[in-house]
């Protein structure tokens, strides 16, 4: 089976258009609940890293404490040396100390395993996103693909996953270290002095207020910063794919001025994004410094009163340092925690898109078809409200050469797509030897059909594996009868590494014409019963498009074969010809049968005859013209 690529015109926009209309406020509650989901397969880690970070922000707490013990000791021993009752004793600060030493190594050997753990499960979470991701794509129907930009794909796949990875690996261990440090340190406070403890809990609600204030603000820039960067994405992906079709219609200003909205946008909603979560960080400063100097007021003047010790202020004003960094860092996560909503929103909302009619439980195994086949009352729109095929009832017996022509817009190629099952009928029903399409496996149905459409896909490889890629089990030896059947074998040994010459991704290494030669022998080398072919020759000189004719009819012997064509002399010798117009068919017959109607197939094929008439006629007045005058 051929396959076609969708090719992106180089104007767009019209999808990001619909996009921008259609955002919708981040759900933070269900995605983060999603996101959860998926941490669940990985319970028994997360449990360690929990254990891990209990231990480690533990012996973190518990430092300032016994470092206290130590300046207790040491302002005595000083006091003591003043007054003449004493000395300093050296022994028990320096059993402190080492004390001390250990205690943080320990937290730190806890905080790198934690690490660690966290880092294969973020990078696990990734990969299964990015394969689920990859999954998706082959089951989502044509028409998702139709209405959405690839670089909108492309943007989920790579930045929203990536923003996920890093929050998972970095922030999730933060939450649990600051909470248990906020925890732990209000213990260890209260421990000390409720007064105090009581006098640095007051700026909490005000930090709070803040936190809310401005995470209310840039929750809404964080979401459109994500979508910008996917139209961003998606505008690059399509002008780089189509830049010479744009820069043929000098198509750069508009490119340019496009890019620059999109770019510019995301620029003012990252800014004010950034800003606004820039601003959290010096706001609980400045709260956190008022909290600070109301506790060194209280402390000292608790001193003073010889309410409490010197070592025990220093370790409370030390506790008051570390109970406001967590706060700030979870402040600060809180916005990174937006961001990552916003991400992993637009990742599920890929994954939850509706996917193609799910395949019949009971699928019908047929080894191979005769290739007989019955369009039944078939109705059919892109928008079932506006149907693009009305009622259409044709029969192609086995081995025939059916012909579908009729003006742009008749439906033609929507019928390929129908027989692909690229999208299914809304109504009647296609039968391959007297059985619904839908009673096949979707694998099953479309190995039997070959396709060569005026849209050639290659893809990055040799000619030999693009040949290769309509029948992947075939040796060499059939790749090359196909080739020579398709009169590829001629201009591919005057390529300087013949058959091994990679193509490039933008296959601009190969003429156009040579490229729908490479699609033709992949649909011999295939071997189908049923041949569909959407203007296979479109692309080829005159010369060559003989030579393919005559492959063609060869290759079309004992095959059912559809032909869209708008030359009507290239189907003369069709079997059954379908006259489509505005989604019907209003004739059907062979050439002559049809001259003979004088209807619309007539009319079709004398304004063509007519056509090449007056461009037969201009050519002597046009050789006279460039000719010297004898």
């Amino acid at each position: 089976m051929m396959m076609q690529q969708r090719s992106q015109g180089p104007g767009g926009g019209g999808p990001m258009a619909a996009m921008r209309k259609g955002e919708k406020a981040q759900n933070f509650k269900a995605t983060m609940a999603k996101l959860i989901q998926y941490l669940a397969e990985y319970k028994i880690k997360i449990i360690i890293v929990g254990i891990f970070a209990v231990a480690s922000t533990v012996f973190n707490i518990i430092g300032p404490k016994v470092l206290g013990n130590a300046t207790t000791k040491l302002f005595e021993g000083v006091m003591a040396e003043i007054t003449g009752t004493g000395t300093i004793d050296f022994d028990y600060i320096g059993r402190i100390l080492l004390i001390m030493l250990v205690l943080y190594l320990v937290a730190a050997l806890f905080a790198y395993l934690m690490g660690w753990i966290m880092a294969s499960v973020s990078t696990d979470i990734s990969y299964r996103l990015r394969k689920e991701i990859s999954a998706k794509i082959n089951r989502l129907p044509l028409s998702y693909f139709d209405k959405t930009m690839q670089g909108e794909v492309l943007s989920r796949i790579t930045n929203d996953v990536d923003t996920v990875n890093q929050t998972l690996s970095q922030s999730l261990t933060q939450i649990i270290t600051s909470l248990i440090t906020v925890i732990g340190v209000l213990v260890m406070m209260l421990s000390i002095s409720w007064l105090m403890t009581l006098v640095a809990l007051i700026v909490i609600p005000l930090s709070l207020g803040v936190v809310a204030f401005i995470v209310s603000r840039s929750q809404v820039y964080f979401k459109e910063q994500q979508n910008y960067l996917g139209h961003v994405n998606g505008h690059v992906e399509e002008m780089f794919g189509g830049h010479r079709v744009m820069k043929a219609f000098n198509g750069e200003e508009r490119s340019i001025e496009q890019f620059e909205g999109y770019n510019n946008t995301l620029y003012g909603v990252a800014w004010k994004s950034q800003f606004l979560s820039g601003l959290l960080m010096p706001m609980m400063n400045f709260i956190g410094n008022l909290g600070y100097v109301a506790v060194v007021v209280v402390g000292s003047y608790l001193t003073v009163r010889q309410a409490i010790t010197v070592g025990d202020i220093q370790a409370f004003i030390q506790y008051v340092r570390s109970f406001n960094q967590p706060l700030m860092q979870l402040a600060n996560i809180s916005n990174v925690l937006q961001q990552t909503a916003a991400a992993a929103e637009r990742v599920f909302e890929f994954l939850e898109e509706s996917e193609e009619v799910r395949e019949t439980e009971t699928p019908l195994a047929i080894e191979s078809v005769q290739g007989h086949v019955e369009f039944r009352q078939v109705r059919f729109g892109y928008n079932s409200a506006e149907p693009v095929i009305h009622n259409l009832s044709a029969v192609a017996k086995p081995g025939q050469k059916v012909a579908i022509v009729g003006p742009t817009g008749a439906g033609k190629t929507t019928i390929v797509k129908l027989l692909m099952r690229f999208y299914d009928v809304d109504d009647g029903a296609i039968l391959v030897d007297g059985h619904d399409l839908r009673e096949f496996k979707r694998q099953d149905l479309r190995r039997w059909f070959g396709m060569v459409l005026q849209d050639t896909w290659l893809y990055n490889d040799t000619i030999m594996e693009n040949i290769r890629y309509g029948r992947p089990t075939a040796s060499d030896d059939e790749v090359f009868a196909a080739a020579r059947a398709a009169h590829v074998d001629h201009f591919v040994h005057t390529l300087p590494e013949g058959y091994d010459m990679v193509i490039n991704e933008e296959t601009s290494n190969i003429s156009q014409g040579q490229m729908q030669l490479l699609t033709i022998a992949r649909a011999v080398l295939a071997d189908p019963k049923i041949l569909i072919l959407d203007e296979a020759t479109s692309s080829v000189d005159t010369r060559t498009e003989v030579l393919i004719q005559k492959a063609m009819d060869r290759l079309m012997v004992g095959r059912t074969s559809f032909i869209i064509a708008h030359r009507l002399s290239t189907i003369r010798n069709a079997d059954l010809i379908l006259v489509m117009r505005d989604g019907d068919i209003v004739e059907q017959g062979n050439h002559q049968e049809l001259l003979d109607r004088d209807g619309f197939y007539a009319e079709l094929y004398n304004s063509q005859f007519e056509h090449s008439g007056a461009i037969e006629e201009s050519e002597p007045k046009l050789a006279s013209f460039l000719l010297p005058a004898d």
